[in-house]
């Protein structure tokens, strides 16, 4: 088998596991582990695939700091369909926290209380979108502003949090490990994050599909520490099954949900 064959045969297989180990790969085109590794290398380097802990992975499992504007143009059907699910978790009286990102701006956008809402926002975008509605009494945290996501953070946003209890906490996030947990880019954000969690009864996480299988820097909880996730139809089987066989309440939108 030539290298460019074995190059082939490994995108194949990461086509349809997403991950394989370099012993298997090794076993399966027969060759040694050494030439397996300087294939990844290359195919590493071509920007084709990446490497981790002795394994090949289809996508970079790392998750960027990028801008509002950039994440924007990401997923925008999937976000918005993942708002107006998550608009439905509202009732009446409910007391709610919004934090941060492109799917909870999108989330703010579908907010049509018919009853009083309110709403404790980190969110500078989703704020401005909400004060259109009348029915909602907003509680804009203040702190230190983050440019890339236009949204606040430090002790000054968790000093409000300290003293309200929320019945729900609508949270985005940048990666999403079954095995590690939710992530952001942002160690301030994440700790943010971990405050909002102590402070309501209920955390709905809302990500789009493209965010499962990725890591941030900073760790938010653990995958139990989440009540409801709410994505859509490009969720993987495997992912779908383990989130059910955690207990996690699961929510897919979409045609092929």
């Amino acid at each position: 088998m030539t290298k460019e064959e074995r190059h082939n045969a490994i995108l194949e297989q990461l086509l349809k596991t997403d991950a394989i180990l370099v012993s298997d790969l090794s076993d399966r085109l027969q060759v040694s582990s050494v030439t397996i590794r300087k294939d990844l290398t290359d195919l590493e380097k071509a920007g084709k695939l990446y490497r981790s802990h002795g394994k090949a992975i289809a996508i970079n499992p790392f998750a960027g700091n990028r801008t509002v504007n950039e994440k924007e143009k990401l997923y925008p059907e999937e976000k918005y369909n993942i708002g107006m699910e998550a608009a439905k978790f509202i009732e009446p009286n409910d007391s709610i926290i919004l934090a941060s990102g492109t799917t909870i701006h999108a989330f703010a956008h579908c907010i049509k209380p018919a009853h009083k809402l309110t709403v404790v926002s980190a969110s500078l975008q989703a704020s401005i979108a909400l004060s259109q509605e009348d029915n909602i009494d907003i509680i804009q945290l203040g702190g230190m502003l983050r440019h890339s996501s236009e949204s606040v953070v430090g002790e000054y946003s968790e000093s409000i949090l300290a003293g309200c209890s929320f019945s729900k906490l609508f949270m985005g996030v940048d990666g999403i490990d079954l095995d590690f947990g939710f992530t952001t880019t942002d160690m301030r954000e994440a700790h943010l994050n971990q405050q909002m969690m102590k402070a309501a009864q209920k955390t709905i996480v809302l990500a789009d599909a493209s965010k499962f299988g990725r890591r941030g820097f900073a760790k938010i909880s653990n995958m139990e520490d989440v009540d409801v996730i709410i994505t859509d139809a490009h969720i993987k089987a495997m992912d779908k099954l383990r989130i059910e066989e955690m207990g996690i309440e699961l929510v897919i939108v979409g045609a092929e949900a």
